[in-house]
């Protein structure tokens, strides 16, 4: 894709957040899009909300799960940008209007103490960057209709970023078993779903390792105080108004997210 189509297809997506209207897969008007391409397209939506005051406050990894891979028929990872907005407050109802078709997935948050940059991240680089892990509920959303994404439209669209919602009982990586912890998923008060972190491509480590090596590629970095969400235990859950959500991890703690019902 040349300069002019990047800059299209990032100001249809930027119009769908203003709109509240879904698109059509981008991939069905730009055929030939690369993950490269689709990348410069999430980078040209990252630098107008930049340019618009917004502040980059960490990352996240999308579609680490086998569940969530064979969820929206992709093959591989992909990461997205966290900006302050998307933070939210734990059970403090949530505008679900503010989202186009949200979903929710329980994640192990990673907080950095220091900054991390690849290529040649190891996992034990990793290990010694994150000063402490979080719950958190990741709200994933879609610009485009009906979740009819492949690979490429889900990273241009940030990599289906929505919100975050933090847990506040932050725990030590040596306090934890991040691949065998288990985690369990309420809706409403009940179970839905459980998981483990070796979900998260066998360690939500590797997922940080991975993000700190892809950044690197492209001459960025990881710096300390990020948030790094590594992605989801299970598979995601639609959100409807009025839904409450709570994620119970092993070792770590529970966070609950309230959706605010719909106005009559």
């Amino acid at each position: 894709m040349d300069a002019d189509s990047v800059e299209k297809a990032a100001g249809t997506l930027l119009d769908a957040y203003a709109s509240g209207t879904p698109l059509p897969p981008l991939t069905a008007s730009y055929p030939d899009m690369s993950v490269a391409d689709a990348y410069a397209i999430q980078f040209a939506q990252v630098s107008a909300w930049t340019s618009d005051g917004a502040r980059i406050k960490g990352h996240k990894v999308g579609l680490t799960s086998a569940a969530m891979q064979r969820q929206l028929g992709v093959d591989q990872p992909d990461s997205g940008v966290l900006l302050d907005s998307m933070f939210l407050p734990e059970n403090t109802p949530i505008d679900h209007g503010r989202f186009l078709q949200p979903r929710v997935e329980p994640e192990v948050a990673f907080v950095l103490g220091r900054p991390l940059r690849g290529p040649g991240v190891t996992a034990a680089d990793a290990v010694a960057a994150v000063d402490f892990v979080l719950p958190a509920l990741e709200v994933i959303d879609s610009r485009i209709a009906d979740w009819r994404i492949a690979l490429a439209d889900t990273i241009a669209d940030n990599a289906s970023s929505g919100g975050v919602v933090l847990g506040t009982s932050p725990a030590r990586l040596d306090a934890v078993d991040l691949v065998l912890g288990g985690c369990l998923l309420h809706r409403d008060g009940e179970l839905i779903d459980t998981g483990a972190g070796a979900a998260v491509l066998g360690s939500p480590v590797n997922a940080l390792v991975w993000l700190a090596n892809v950044l690197g590629e492209r001459g960025e970095g990881l710096e300390a105080g990020h948030v790094v969400l590594p992605g989801s235990i299970t598979a995601a859950v639609p959100a409807a108004p009025g839904d409450v959500f709570t994620a119970t991890f092993a070792g770590i703690g529970s966070v609950t997210a309230r959706f605010g019902r719909e106005r009559a």
